[in-house]
């Protein structure tokens, strides 16, 4: 089944935050890997007198563990989607998500080049795990990691002196970027929780529209079985007390009572199908679901469906009944229900191979009727049919014991099944 189009749209507000998360983290990150790619390129790789390691390697150390500082942030951008405040995934990831920062941090006070860059990966892992945690929490996290970039800055510029080198002109832009990167997230994930509000206050109104029109149904349901049964009641205890000392007048109410339980009966089925219209694919997964579980082996070859409502719900009733008439008047143990489209026209076949010796001579409108009122039996599906300009027609082989029903009605457009 295709998801709903609400469905669809939130799924695809979340695409776009992420994506507009993501790309933030990146292009940030493409900054401070450039400018330690600059500090790389720009330093000499010749050995230090004493044989420590070359200022070089330690930048490219520095520069290879931003890179996975990079690639973990990334990934862990996917757990946001529980929003502001929803709580840390796994432990692993975070771990994961903190080691290579706090490296990059540690590793960058003695590898030269820009004072910022080496702090910022462990700025920007904090303000991920802060978006996840509560209010109080996320200020002490965002808090703790402001100090550790302003004291990884201070310990760098006493070791190294004043940033030097080419990297210099990217400290406005850095820092910028280092600023926004909280703002940003914590806007993004505030607007992704809007959202799904909203569709959940939309689900809301779904389900109180269905509860309120069940209501309507009960209580107009309430008012016709009410007044029938409590009429039916009365007249039922009148003629008893009468059925001796007046058998006539017993009579006459009896036949009363009849007719009110009639009229209840009416009543309750026009508005059991004012309520309850089915759509017309729905009806027909309904009926072979319901002869399956007969132990008739049902098969559905469907093409084109009218485009027409009224079409449709007159097809749909063509079903119904034909499922109902098969279940009750028959031993059938396959059932075929087709649909095709040919010349404007849109015909409905559906046969079965087990009428019985009862149904083979009971008259065609009557049989597997249940009723003769009309709106039931093969005679009511014909006049709701002939309203919207189809036909019905039925063919029997009592021999082979098997019963086709045919309905057609006129095509306008169609749409696959």
């Amino acid at each position: 089944m295709p998801a709903e189009p609400a469905a669809r749209s939130v799924h695809t507000t979340w695409l776009y935050t992420l994506a507009s998360i993501v790309f933030f983290f990146g292009f940030f990150d493409l900054i401070v890997v450039l400018a330690m790619g600059e500090t790389v390129m720009g330093l000499e790789t010749r050995p230090t007198a004493s044989g420590a390691p070359r200022p070089a390697d330690l930048a490219i150390a520095v520069l290879l563990l931003t890179l996975v500082a990079t690639a973990t942030q990334l990934r862990y951008c996917w757990f946001l989607r529980v929003g502001r405040g929803g709580g840390l995934p796994h432990p692993g990831w975070t771990a994961a998500l903190i080691a290579p920062a706090v490296l990059v941090w540690i590793l960058g006070l003695a590898a030269p080049g820009e004072a910022l860059t080496a702090a910022v990966p462990l700025w920007a892992a904090a303000s991920l795990i802060a978006a996840l945690l509560p209010k109080t929490p996320r200020r002490l996290v965002l808090l703790a990691a402001l100090i550790l970039t302003v004291t990884h800055v201070a310990i760098f510029t006493a070791l190294h002196g004043a940033p030097a080198g080419p990297q210099s002109s990217n400290t406005f832009m850095i820092g910028l970027f280092a600023v926004m990167l909280p703002i940003m997230l914590l806007t993004s994930l505030w607007w992704w929780e809007v959202v799904v509000q909203l569709d959940r206050n939309r689900r809301t109104a779904a389900e109180l529209a269905v509860t309120q029109e069940r209501l309507r149904f009960a209580s107009d349901l309430h008012d016709i079985q009410g007044h029938h049964l409590q009429v039916i009641s009365l007249k039922s205890e009148l003629a008893e007390r009468l059925l001796e000392r007046d058998p006539a007048a017993a009579r006459e109410l009896v036949h009363e009572t009849r007719m009110i339980a009639k009229e209840a009966l009416e009543e309750t089925r026009s508005l059991v199908a004012g309520y309850r219209k089915v759509a017309f694919d729905d009806e027909l997964e309904n009926a072979r679901e319901v002869l399956t579980a007969s132990g008739a082996a049902c098969e559905l070859r469907l093409g084109p469906l009218p485009a027409d409502a009224a079409a449709q719900s007159a097809l749909a009733s063509v079903v119904r009944e034909a499922t109902t008439n098969i279940l009750r008047h028959s031993e059938a143990t396959a059932v075929t229900i087709a649909l095709t489209t040919d010349g404007g026209r849109c015909e409905l076949r559906i046969a079965n191979d087990g009428i019985t010796t009862a149904d083979a001579s009971a008259p065609p409108t009557s049989r597997g009727a249940g009723s003769r009122t009309p709106g039931s039996g093969l005679a009511g599906l014909r006049d709701r049919l002939a309203a919207v300009g189809g036909t019905l027609e039925h063919d029997e082989d009592a021999s082979a014991g098997t019963f086709e029903l045919r309905a057609t009605v006129p095509v306008r457009a169609g749409v696959v099944a």
